[in-house]
């Protein structure tokens, strides 16, 4: 199990720089929509506690 489990991660690193390397400018937009979901999540959590509060 942990021998898979590295192998998978590995395999996903090596696809990640694959990624960058051959793509750089999509690559780019893919980090760019992932934060943009991550912050826009956060906001929501934030606003959610600021009303329980209200």
């Amino acid at each position: 199990m942990r021998r898979t489990r590295t192998v998978v991660v590995w395999l996903v690193v090596i696809f990640l720089i694959y990624a960058v390397v051959t793509s750089p400018d999509r690559s780019a937009d893919v980090v760019e929509a992932i934060w943009d979901v991550v912050t826009t999540a956060f906001e929501r959590i934030v606003d959610l506690v600021a009303g329980l509060f209200d």
